[in-house]
């Protein structure tokens, strides 16, 4: 790396965010949390104009529970009542091809979902988060800066500090920020990346999209058709009355029932570029009329825009003290709605990290596993948000829709009506492949199932783990194996009062250590001492008959995978951290020893 410039100005800092989007945003938030201040900057004039990722799920929310930003989430999202159905449909006043539950509706699948987590799938377009977490971000103590470029990185010393070149893009005002830590969150074209050279896992992408931002009140077709997701599509159209950017439609719910992304997918085998998926204003709206199916209905196209659907993901996330996150490491299509999801849940995983360094109470070894634990799940991310797209594949070959030639089609379609066995199979196979894509939207296991596996994480004395399941995409797996999501169990107190979630006992920056009647005394005996020993912040709750907290459904009792006399210990981002299923012969030893491993001190 080259030195700063010596005309160049130098701001200094102990933290340097760049990128103000989910990822940005939300560990500025949770940094503040810890009583962290820095710089955020960002390329953009503001927040985000178009409403992008919107999908806000219980992983995601969980996290932002944790600093008290969930119910100022809630007050401004669509609840997840109007995302109930996924619909395939000749347009959206028209005939309806097919629907599913989705996003924890389906009967099948609705108690695993409220029992897996306090919180509900919302949805929440970037344009209302970013808001709310940059306003908390600047009142916790955080400048952010606007129309603000970061160039490059001037010079690094060691773990120590590094320099960035920046340009206020207003005036064109170059200067260097020095921050003891630098975070890349500035998204898929990550100049932070760049400058890193971190090798990317590249997959073939699967072509363009078409996001175009649609003003129109459809709320009287919506009272029998609620869903925020509607794929529209004309099986029966030849390409002499459908534009090729135009082949069929994803439209999304932004705000209900007047506000709506048609995104748009170009005929398959086009092999369309960027400059294809032009077309003028007229031109976009008489398709979106076409899509939407209803003359009467006023339709105002309001913005239009151009994306490519990605699979990659980096191989590490960090280089010393230049830590990236988001979709600066990992790009994908927005399927099974995981993208600001693991921006933000890559955020939480090292706010408290960065946090314990600066303070001392871990050394700088516990920063090494934020590569070794989030760079995996981002693997899983990119690759399952891919083959959600793929999934899409199988009724559009069952309906003829990838069929050329138009004689052919027409053939397929007409055995739809035909009520003999020829019938049936077309008919079944359609059923079949609607039935493929449901991992879209009832994808608990990907979305919790996170697995952690690395120095931060005690598993000498553990032995093996629980067994994958069948169906790793819907099935979330319960259990307190160190490197898993401490389980969600709903408690109370002796005389009823306010409910409380196991969720909301851990957390808040602190390690929090949860032990039965069998052995509270001794383990919250150990707490102490070592809490006071190594200087950090333990805090401990029994749980069970007349204890701290009462399990009143016997949940805590069938997940804690630990006997009365054990315990489990859980690391501020909620993950656990080490059990123990029985009571140890000193408890006060045994729990130093993990968190001096897990602390890397």
């Amino acid at each position: 790396m080259g030195s700063a410039l010596p005309d160049v100005p130098l701001v200094k800092t102990d933290l340097l965010i760049v990128g103000a989007g989910p990822a940005g945003a939300s560990l500025a938030c949770f940094l503040a949390s810890h009583g962290l201040k820095g710089i955020m900057i960002s390329a953009s004039s503001g927040t985000a104009t178009t409403p992008r990722a919107h999908i806000t799920n219980q992983a995601g929310l969980e996290c932002l529970r944790d600093v008290a930003l969930e119910a100022t989430c809630l007050s401004v999202a669509t609840p997840s009542a109007h995302m109930r159905h996924t619909r395939w449909c000749r347009s959206m006043a028209g005939e309806e091809f097919a629907r599913v539950h989705s996003w924890g509706h389906d009967p099948l699948y609705k108690g695993a979902y409220e029992s897996a987590s306090p919180c509900r799938h919302v949805d929440l377009p970037q344009t209302l988060l970013e808001p709310i977490l940059t306003k908390r971000a600047v009142d916790e103590g955080w400048s952010l800066r606007f129309n603000t470029a970061f160039l490059r990185i001037l010079s690094r010393d060691g773990d120590r500090s590094v320099v960035s070149e920046v340009e206020d893009s207003l005036t064109g005002v170059r200067y260097a920020i020095e921050a003891r830590y630098l975070f890349g969150c500035d998204g898929a074209r990550s100049q932070v990346v760049r400058e890193l050279a971190l090798p990317l896992i590249k997959k073939p992408g699967q072509g363009l999209a078409l996001n175009v931002l649609v003003k129109a009140d459809l709320s009287h077709l919506m009272e029998s058709r609620v869903g925020n997701l509607h794929w529209v599509f004309r099986p029966e159209e030849d390409e002499s009355t459908s534009p090729p950017w135009g082949w069929a439609a994803i439209v999304r719910m932004i705000k209900p029932w007047d506000e709506w992304m048609f995104i748009l997918l170009p005929r398959p085998g086009s092999d369309l570029k960027g400059e294809d998926m032009t077309a003028s204003h007229d031109e976009y709206l008489k398709r979106i009329k076409a899509f939407i199916g209803d003359d009467s209905i006023k339709a105002e196209v309001v913005d239009a825009s151009k994306w490519w659907i990605h699979e990659t993901v980096a191989e590490r996330y960090s280089e010393g003290n230049v830590f990236c996150l988001g979709d600066a490491v990992h790009r994908h299509p927005p399927f099974n709605g995981l993208g600001s999801n693991t921006c933000i849940q890559d955020a939480f995983n090292l706010a408290w990290k960065i946090a314990y360094v600066m303070s001392g109470k871990a050394g700088p070894g516990l920063l090494s596993s934020y590569t070794t634990e989030r760079q995996p799940v981002g693997v899983d991310i990119i690759t399952r948000a891919n083959q959600g797209l793929r999934d899409h594949i199988p009724w559009q070959e069952a309906l003829g829709m990838l069929e050329p030639d138009m004689d052919k089609r027409r053939e397929i379609l007409a055995e739809f009506d035909d009520a003999g066995e020829k019938g049936q199979r077309r008919r079944q196979r359609f059923q079949d492949a609607i039935q493929n894509t449901t991992t879209e939207f009832h994808g608990l296991g990907v979305e919790l199932n996170q697995i952690y596996v690395s120095d931060a994480v005690y598993l000498d004395d553990q032995g093996e783990g629980p067994p994958p399941p069948e169906d790793r995409v819907r099935t979330h797996v319960v259990t307190t194996y160190p490197g898993r999501r401490l389980p969600h169990v709903w408690l109370n107190t002796r005389v009823p009062g306010k409910q409380v979630s196991t969720i909301d006992l851990a957390g808040h920056g602190r390690f929090c250590l949860l032990v039965g009647p069998g052995g509270a005394s001794a383990w919250k005996e150990a707490a102490r001492k070592v809490e006071e020993k190594l200087g950090i912040e333990i805090v401990s709750y029994s749980i069970g008959w007349k204890q701290d907290y009462d399990d009143v459904y016997f949940d805590w009792a069938r997940k804690r995978e630990v006997s009365e006399t054990g315990c489990v210990l859980v690391r501020p981002d909620r993950f656990v951290a080490w059990r123990s299923k029985e009571m140890v012969q000193d408890p006060a030893e045994m729990l130093e020893k993990v968190l001096k491993k897990v602390l890397a001190i």
